[in-house]
């Protein structure tokens, strides 16, 4: 599939499901704290997009036959990505991935934040400060001219070098009228495999770095999914940590539209 070029005004479009998105992050961030659970942050996400008019860009998303069943990402310590939320409360010292991808007005935007609940152990700390350290780099190296892989250099290069671990196998897309759009394997590392097409002004995209604390460095972070289908975590049981913005291309710095 073609990347698909957006004009300003779809860039102005994204940018409103961008700020719903925010808007909505920030309330659950607030709300992240021991004794609640997952599938509580999952009603408050889903109220709070219907008071925006919004609507959830995962819930009923099919993968592989398999249909996700939430509005939210909610995914905990080992969990990187796309966990299920439910009846897990959370506890002091857990982390949390908030994942939230909304549709507002026919557009999509996509962004996510790992916070602490509660108190949380300085390696914890750190492995979160590194990883939103990662995409503050990703988005600096996202400028027309570059290519997709100057991305994943930068984003790797800041993790292996705070001396964690980089995910493999996940990472950002093209994103716009669907959640899912060319290109599709916006990596946090460099891989030789991949399409590595020029940034071009127009391009509207997502970063997401997913860092977790051991490195495994021989072959990259061992990562399963469980039965569910969608909850992805690490074999080893290492803690991860994910941030991701919706970002488009320019003449010069990438603006961010989840903010």
């Amino acid at each position: 599939m073609p990347i698909i070029l957006k004009s300003k005004a779809d860039v102005e479009s994204i940018r409103q499901s961008g700020c719903i998105v925010a808007d909505i992050l920030a309330e659950l961030r607030m709300a992240a704290r021991p004794g609640i659970s997952t599938g509580e942050l999952e009603e408050l996400a889903a109220k709070l997009l219907k008071r925006c008019d919004a609507r959830s860009s995962t819930l009923g998303y099919v993968y592989e036959g398999f249909s996700y069943p939430a509005s939210l990402c909610t995914s905990v310590n080992d969990e990187v990505i796309h966990g299920i939320p439910g009846a897990r409360v959370l506890r002091e010292g857990d982390i949390l991935t908030l994942d939230l991808a909304a549709e507002y007005r026919g557009w999509h935007a996509d962004a996510a934040i790992t916070v602490p609940v509660g108190a949380v152990t300085p390696q914890v700390r750190r492995l979160i400060s590194v990883t939103q350290h990662a995409l503050d780099r990703g988005i600096a190296a996202a400028r027309a001219g570059n290519r997709l892989r100057d991305i994943s250099r930068s984003v790797q290069s800041c993790v292996e070098s705070a001396g964690f671990g980089v995910v493999r196998n996940y990472g950002g897309h093209g994103i716009g009228r669907s959640m899912h759009e060319d290109p599709a394997g916006i990596l946090n590392y460099v891989s030789p495999g991949y399409d590595n097409p020029e940034l071009r002004p127009g391009m509207v995209i997502t970063i997401e770095p997913l860092v977790c604390v051991d490195t495994e460095a021989a072959g990259g972070i061992e990562t399963r999914i469980l039965d569910d289908h969608w909850t992805v975590v690490t074999t080893g049981g290492s803690y991860a940590a994910h941030f991701e913005h919706t970002i488009a291309i320019t003449q010069g710095d990438a603006e961010i539209l989840t903010l």
